[in-house]
């Protein structure tokens, strides 16, 4: 039986490539001079550190195009309040990887209410789609592209 993965993940290479080049654009602009302004990257968050408010939302300006062109997802991420301890401003950046409960639970119901011949499971941090007909997982497919649940969403690990 055909089936396929429905995930919300975020490619950390990429996402590694675009904090580098945040860094370098904030390093070369005049704005940013003698200010130690960086971005730095924990395993599940990104850290805005610079001089004010000011130059950490510029920062994050910046940060959002590079990673837009490199193909991530801005929904992805989850910004937290701007934090100002003595001459420095810091926030921080979640990275949402998989689908929570609640959204997968989401998804599957509307996918059973929308009558198409398929079954939808929960499984960790993603939802199974299994059906007889490749044309009703396309169909799904094209029901979630539609949905917004707040998560960028990827199709993978499609079987015949």
């Amino acid at each position: 039986m055909p089936s396929f993965d429905v995930v919300s993940e975020v490619n950390g290479h990429e996402l590694t490539n675009a904090v580098d080049q945040t860094n370098r654009e904030v390093g070369n602009r005049f704005d940013f001079k003698g200010s130690d302004a960086t971005v730095s990257q924990e395993p599940d968050a990104l850290v805005l550190e610079a001089a004010s408010e000011f130059q950490v939302d510029q920062m994050r300006d910046i940060l959002y195009q590079k990673l837009s062109k490199r193909g991530v997802d801005i929904q992805s991420l989850e910004a937290e309040e701007v934090v100002i301890s003595g001459t420095r401003a810091r926030q921080q950046l979640k990275v949402k990887q998989g689908i929570d409960k609640e959204t997968a639970k989401e998804l599957v119901k509307r996918i059973k209410e929308s009558k198409i011949k398929v079954q939808a499971s929960v499984q960790g941090d993603q939802v199974r789609v299994t059906g007889k007909k490749r044309d009703d997982l396309q169909e799904v497919i094209t029901l979630l592209r539609a949905a917004d649940v707040g998560l960028p969403l990827q199709f993978n690990n499609f079987r015949d």
